[in-house]
């Protein structure tokens, strides 16, 4: 058990990797332990990690075996070593809070060039459309993890009166798409196949290779989306002009 009492295991993710699962869930107490150890541990490496990866529930990390290997003794497995560390890390209380503390305002279109998707799921939630827009932008989300494209951030929780399965069928979808599936809400980055209901488009780009720091959204932010018309998005778009690792003027 750790500090916090959430039951976790641990277990070896292929040779060189170690994932600490603390459930099949979506929960912010548990989001906030995996983000909280996150930082803690990127403020405190372990001997020989690389990476870091967060998810709603896991926090996973890989590892350079022969460095750790230098660092044991002949009759411990890296494996078990990082294992023992870890266990050893979440029986403490993280020294600060680490969870992330800004607030992100997103400015979407839901008109209907930029929402393919909006209309379908105000009939089958029995809504006006303009009801979706206001349930959509009610309320403050977290961003839980990043993944399946870069910068892609999902976020919750989704009112009940407007969450919907993925599409059966993936679709094209524009960068900057913000979309639905289940209780969650997310923004595509880059122009990619999707399966989430398209509600709107966002004008701000939220990922850039050339930056410094190449997303706009990390694990543990706020986001608040409010809406614009189509000709505030053409404005927008045409207006940013972002420092290179500068997302302030967002």
């Amino acid at each position: 058990m750790n500090y916090l009492n959430i039951p976790y295991r641990i277990f070896p993710l292929g040779d060189s990797a170690i994932t600490v699962d603390f459930g099949n869930v979506i929960d912010e107490a548990v989001n906030n332990e995996v983000i909280g150890r996150f930082h803690q541990l990127k403020n405190y490496p372990l001997h020989g990690m690389i990476e870091m990866i967060p998810a709603y529930s896991s926090l996973t990390i890989r590892y350079d075996v022969c460095t750790v290997r230098k660092n044991t003794t002949i009759d411990i497995t890296a494996f078990d070593w990082m294992k023992n560390k870890l266990d050893e890390l979440l029986q403490l209380p993280m020294s600060a809070p680490q969870t992330s503390s800004r607030l992100l305002q997103i400015p979407v279109c839901y008109e209907n060039g930029f929402a393919p998707d909006i209309k379908q799921l105000a009939a089958i939630k029995n809504l006006p459309v303009e009801e979706v827009i206001q349930v959509h932008t009610a309320r403050e989300y977290k961003v839980y993890m990043l993944g399946f494209l870069p910068g892609f951030a999902y976020m919750g929780e989704l009112d009940e009166k407007i969450a919907i399965p993925r599409k059966a069928q993936p679709q094209i979808t524009f960068p900057g798409s913000v979309g639905i599936a289940g209780k969650q809400t997310g923004i595509y980055p880059l122009r990619s196949p999707g399966g989430w209901q398209i509600i709107g488009r966002t004008p701000l780009k939220l990922f850039d290779a050339d930056r410094e720091d190449p997303t706009l959204f990390q694990a543990g932010d706020t986001v608040k989306f409010y809406s614009i018309t189509e000709n505030n998005f053409y404005e927008i778009q045409n207006s940013l002009s972002f420092k290179r690792g500068d997302w302030s003027k967002v």
